[in-house]
């Protein structure tokens, strides 16, 4: 096989799943709003994933501390798997699934935001982690690939990728990264001047019993956008 069959290949199920993808505008904008006012009302994003689904999420981690674009706050956004001293610790005591799902109960306050990354959604450690938030208050989103899966069952908003190719599906949690803190930039000056308590925008309700899923959850697989 040629590396001109592979790139034609790649680029052939990368732009299979691109046109979808067009769906996820709305919902990148709702998220970037919602992060925007938790973390200016002093609220934290806990972010974890395996693997590239890691790296992923500690670039996201990265701009939100950091920056995109112009110079702003630092906005708290923690990735779990990168507390290497408390990750081990964790996996060596209570095993390796519970090594996020301690942390949200450690670091997690009620109304923070977990995201968790993954191709597959079924990653027993981020399942463990998702319940772990539900239990503590907190809302839990998703990148994951395509639906359905156990992750996205579990999350209260999902961005899935219907994409059989993983890479692809990173690929476009990357573009996602991107966009989510493009919005959370664009939401913070509207948030920045609102008065405190006007600050606070319904997320939909969790789990657990608070009001959830009350704007978009975009499904890329044909499946239907609920507003």
């Amino acid at each position: 096989m040629t590396a001109g069959t592979l790139l034609d290949a790649h680029l052939a199920n990368l732009a299979a799943a691109l046109l979808p993808y067009r769906e996820c505008e709305r919902l990148l904008a709702r998220w970037g709003e919602t992060l925007a006012r938790r973390l200016v009302d002093g609220g934290r994003l806990l972010v974890a994933g395996n693997g590239g689904s890691a790296a992923e999420a500690q670039h996201l981690t990265a701009e939100l501390v950091g920056k995109l674009h112009d110079d702003r706050q630092p906005l708290s956004a923690i990735a779990l798997h990168a507390e290497t001293s408390a990750l081990t610790a964790i996996g060596n005591d209570y095993g390796y699934d519970e090594i996020f799902a301690r942390q949200v109960r450690a670091h997690g306050r009620p109304d923070d935001i977990l995201l968790l990354l993954t191709t597959s959604g079924t990653s027993t450690n981020l399942l463990h982690a998702a319940h772990a938030a539900h239990a503590t208050g907190l809302h839990c989103w998703a990148f994951t690939g395509p639906t359905p899966n156990p992750l996205a069952d579990l999350c209260d908003d999902v961005l899935a990728v219907p994409s059989p190719d993983s890479q692809v599906v990173q690929e476009l949690h990357l573009v996602s990264t991107h966009l989510l803190c493009e919005y959370v930039e664009q939401a913070l000056p509207a948030v920045l001047a609102a008065p405190a308590n006007r600050r606070r925008a319904p997320t939909g309700h969790t789990r657990s019993g608070r009001p959830v899923r009350t704007g978009v959850e975009v499904v890329l697989d044909g499946g239907q956008v609920e507003a």
